[in-house]
């Protein structure tokens, strides 16, 4: 919520960034998923594809009518999580490790090979092959070029991704030289995804990120001479000290370096952060500028980065239009498509049930160890709630595609979703034309605060994580 205060002036200001979870990755809220419903996650992974029981206008793993709908929602993902970083940054909610040495990463990627085995057992996972993978983190380049390689063998003995139809790697630009960059386009990593950031180095040491701008000009220029067919670079509008000035330079700079596309995000503080924690023992406001500034610069680097010929794809995400090769994790994802996620603390959905590993090093490794799976919480989803997860993480796109909801689900979403459809409507955030519905700029860029209005009641006032 954006109110006026009154700063020490007496003149109005917006408030400070508050403390809690802000960004929404999926339906129904993880705060309600419970080791309880762990035997539901299991028995979907040992029902073989054709066994699986059919929802009213779709398979369970999201099939549908449309060709290229179909081809998102039935695919396979796999999310391999490397919870490794130099530094811990002062906004990270993720679960990460700075203080393990070589011999812990080593233990570390024996427990992800051998999960990558059990799931190779799985009765649901037989015959098929990944259509997509995703590097996160932590920090996957933090892992040595030989760390890479035989994880990736390992991994082989069971799984390939050879035609897999993309394959992110996310990096930190301090972590790179060019032959590691040799070694992750090797395994097959068509998108290249650099954790920038900021450009000014006072931003980011203020920040906690482990690197400054020099690597980050160097990693990119070794990543061009390597040849990704992608390139990617985070940004984030509202960091510690950042001004209105210092991101536009930032926009600047992204510019000059002209990447295949760009991620921008705004500046959140979750829980389980050192911002939020400062901030609780203090007793002050983060010092995070407000919703409404952190949209203004968002909003400016879209129309900056449109003016050089991006083109907006998202809530997040623009483009090059003449080198654009898709975003086909994120729409496989939003449409309902398998995902297994490997590693410590990671998500999966699969066919219809979402589930959460372990989230400890020693409950996750512990667990492989001793040949078992480590899913540690699940949640099964009905078709409604299906739906919802669609439509919700669809809307970031800024437009929803109603005949594609028809066709999946046999349901008429402005029915369906009326009041809140009709509050958009109303506050001049979202129109219908034909057979779409399409945001406003003003409600893409605040979109994550506008989803909880179709969440199911006893969901939309809970603490999201």
């Amino acid at each position: 919520m954006d109110l006026d205060i009154l700063n020490e002036k007496g003149l109005r200001q917006q408030p400070a960034t508050e403390v809690g979870s802000y960004f929404v990755s999926n339906y129904p809220p993880y705060s309600v998923w419970s080791a309880e419903h762990v035997p539901s996650a299991l028995r979907a992974l040992d029902t073989p594809v054709g066994d699986r029981g059919h929802t009213a206008r779709g398979s369970a793993f999201g099939g549908f009518h449309s060709a290229r709908g179909s081809e998102l929602g039935s695919g396979l993902g796999l999310y391999i999580h490397i919870p490794f970083c130099r530094k811990r940054c002062k906004f990270c909610y993720f679960r990460v490790y700075t203080d393990k040495n070589s011999d812990d990463v080593d233990v570390y990627l024996d427990a992800l090979a051998k999960e990558a085995a059990l799931y190779a057992e799985r009765a649901a996972l037989q015959g098929r092959s990944w259509d997509f993978v995703y590097f996160g983190g932590g920090t996957p380049s933090f892992l040595s070029s030989d760390q890479l390689r035989r994880l990736i063998d390992r991994i082989s003995e069971h799984w390939l991704w050879e035609n897999a139809k993309e394959v992110t790697f996310e990096c930190e630009p301090g972590t790179l030289k060019k032959g590691k960059l040799e070694a992750i386009k090797a395994i097959g990593t068509t998108r290249l995804s650099l954790g920038v950031e900021h450009f000014d180095d006072e931003v980011l040491v203020t920040g906690g990120r482990a690197h400054k701008s020099p690597e980050i000009f160097q990693s990119y220029a070794w990543a061009r001479e390597v040849g990704f067919e992608q390139i990617n670079i985070d940004l984030i509008a509202g960091m510690v000290g950042d001004t209105e000035a210092k991101w536009r330079a930032t926009v600047d700079q992204a510019l000059r370096l002209a990447p295949d596309c760009l991620t921008v995000y705004q500046m959140e503080v979750p829980y389980n952060t050192v911002l939020a924690r400062e901030a609780k023992e203090t007793g002050t406001p983060t010092p995070v500028p407000s919703w409404a500034t952190k949209r203004s610069w968002v909003d400016y680097a879209f129309s900056e980065f449109e003016k050089c010929g991006y083109v907006l794809s998202s809530t997040t995400t623009v483009y090059k239009p003449e080198n654009h090769k898709g975003f086909y994790y994120r729409d496989a994802l939003w449409h309902g498509a398998d995902m297994v996620g490997m590693g410590v603390a990671s998500f999966s959905h699969f066919s219809g049930v979402h589930f959460q590993n372990a989230d400890s090093w020693e409950s996750y490794v512990g667990a492989l160890q001793q040949d078992e799976l480590p899913i540690a919480r699940a949640l099964p989803i009905t078709d409604h709630r299906r739906l919802i997860r669609e439509l919700i993480l669809q809307l970031k796109l800024g437009r929803l595609d109603l005949g594609y909801f028809r066709a999946k689900f046999g349901k008429q979403i402005t029915e369906v979703f009326s009041e809140a459809i009709g509050s958009l409507l109303a506050e001049g955030l979202t129109e219908v034309r034909g057979d779409e519905l399409r945001l406003s700029r003003e409600g893409l860029l605040r979109v994550d605060s506008l989803l909880p209005r179709f969440f199911e009641p006893q969901f939309r006032n809970i603490r999201y994580t």
